[in-house]
C-alpha cells in the first residue's frame, strides 16, 4: 500500500445534501412520526408536505455530514476536498458554490435527479430529527470512485450514512486504502447502526483506523451504556476511537492510553446540528498537522461548541476567529 505520510489533505466523501432546518416544539415533532434524535429515509413529498406544515420560514444551508466536517476542514486553513453526488440544477450549483467559498475542492459527479435534502426538526431541547430525501446523492456509483477522487489524501472521512449504498461505501473504504490513506468513519446515526450492525462491525475490523461516536451509536455497536465501558469496547475496534459525550465532552483511546477532553463552554446549545460533524473537523485538522491527542480533542470541542451556538451547521467567521486561536 503506498503512503501519503507528508500530505495533510482530508477528503471526505458522503451525501451531497442541502439542509433545510426547521424550529418546532415536540408536538409538531411527534405529528410528523420522527424518530426523536435519528434519521429515517422519505421521499421528496414527505419533505414538501411536512415543510408546509412549519410554523416559520426555515433555513436553508449546504448540509450532509462528511460534508459538513470537510467544510470545517476548509475553514481551518486546512486541505480540503469532498466527493458526492448532486443535480444539475439551481440546487446542485448552490452546493457547489458552497464548497468552494468554503476553500474545499469539489470532486462532484452530477445527476438528471433532484439534489438530496434533509429537513431537521429542531425541538427546544436542541435535538434535532432529521427527514432526508437522497435524490442524486444516492446514484454515486462504486465505478466513478476512480484513484483521482482519494490521490494524496491522508485521511479519507466516510459518514455511515453511506451503509444504504452498500457496494458504494465498500468500495470507498477499498479504494481509500488502495491510494495510500488512513479512513476515519463516522458511524452517523444510532438508527444507522442497529440495521446495519453486521456490516459496519466487517467493515470496521477490515479498513477502519479512525473511529468515531457519540454514546447512542457507540450503545448499539458495542451493547455500553457506561461511558468507560464503551470507550474500552470502542477502542479494540479501532487504532484511535472517539466517544462524544454530548455536554460532558468527549473520550479518545489509542492504544491503551485514555484523554478525557473537557467540554467547551457552558454546555449550552442552540441547536446540536453539525456538532458532531465539526468536532470530527478540528480533531481530524489536528491529526494531519501532528498535534498530540489531546490538542486535537480540544480543538474538535472547539468547534463542536461554535457551532451549537447558532443554528444549522455553519459557524460565523467570529466563532471561526475563537477557534484559530487554539491553532498558532
Amino acid at each position: 500500500m503506498k503512503s501519503n505520510s507528508n500530505s495533510k489533505l482530508i477528503v471526505g466523501i458522503g451525501s451531497a445534501l442541502v439542509d433545510i432546518l426547521a424550529h418546532e416544539d415536540e408536538a409538531f415533532l411527534a405529528k410528523t412520526g420522527a424518530v426523536k434524535g435519528g434519521m429515517l429515509l422519505v421521499n421528496k413529498e414527505f419533505i414538501e408536505d411536512t415543510l408546509s406544515q412549519t410554523t416559520a420560514k426555515p433555513t436553508i444551508v449546504p448540509g450532509g455530514s462528511a460534508c459538513n466536517t470537510i467544510v470545517g476542514v476548509g475553514k481551518l486553513g486546512g486541505d480540503a476536498r469532498f466527493v458526492g453526488k448532486c443535480g444539475k440544477g439551481k440546487m446542485g450549483r448552490f452546493f457547489k458554490s458552497s464548497l468552494e467559498k468554503h476553500n474545499v475542492e469539489p470532486a462532484l459527479f452530477t445527476s438528471f435527479s433532484p439534489t438530496g435534502r434533509v429537513l431537521s426538526i429542531i425541538t427546544p431541547d436542541a435535538q434535532r430529527s432529521m427527514f432526508t430525501y437522497l435524490g442524486a446523492s444516492s446514484e454515486t456509483l462504486p465505478t466513478e470512485l476512480s484513484d483521482g477522487c482519494f490521490r494524496n489524501a491522508a485521511i479519507v472521512h466516510i459518514e455511515g450514512y453511506l451503509v444504504f449504498n452498500t457496494d458504494l461505501i465498500l468500495a470507498a473504504l477499498r479504494t481509500a486504502k488502495e491510494a495510500g490513506a488512513r479512513v476515519s468513519l463516522d458511524l452517523a446515526s444510532f438508527t444507522i447502526v442497529k440495521e446495519s450492525k453486521k456490516l459496519l462491525e466487517r467493515m470496521i475490523s477490515e479498513y477502519v483506523d479512525i473511529l468515531i461516536a457519540n454514546e447512542d451509536e457507540a450503545l448499539a455497536l458495542t451493547g455500553y451504556e457506561e461511558e468507560m465501558d464503551a470507550i474500552a469496547a470502542l477502542s479494540a475496534k479501532a487504532e484511535i476511537s472517539i466517544l462524544k459525550i454530548g455536554n460532558r465532552g468527549s473520550i479518545i483511546a489509542h492504544g491503551d492510553k485514555i484523554i478525557k477532553i473537557r467540554p467547551m463552554g457552558d454546555g449550552h446549545a442552540v441547536d446540536t446540528t453539525g456538532a458532531g460533524d465539526l468536532w470530527a473537523s478540528g480533531f481530524l485538522f489536528g491529526l494531519v498537522n501532528g498535534y498530540s491527542l489531546e490538542r486535537c480533542g480540544q480543538l474538535g470541542s472547539a468547534c463542536g461548541y461554535e457551532v451549537c451556538q447558532v443554528v444549522g451547521a455553519t459557524i460565523p467567521e467570529d466563532g471561526w476567529q475563537r477557534i484559530k486561536k487554539l491553532i498558532v
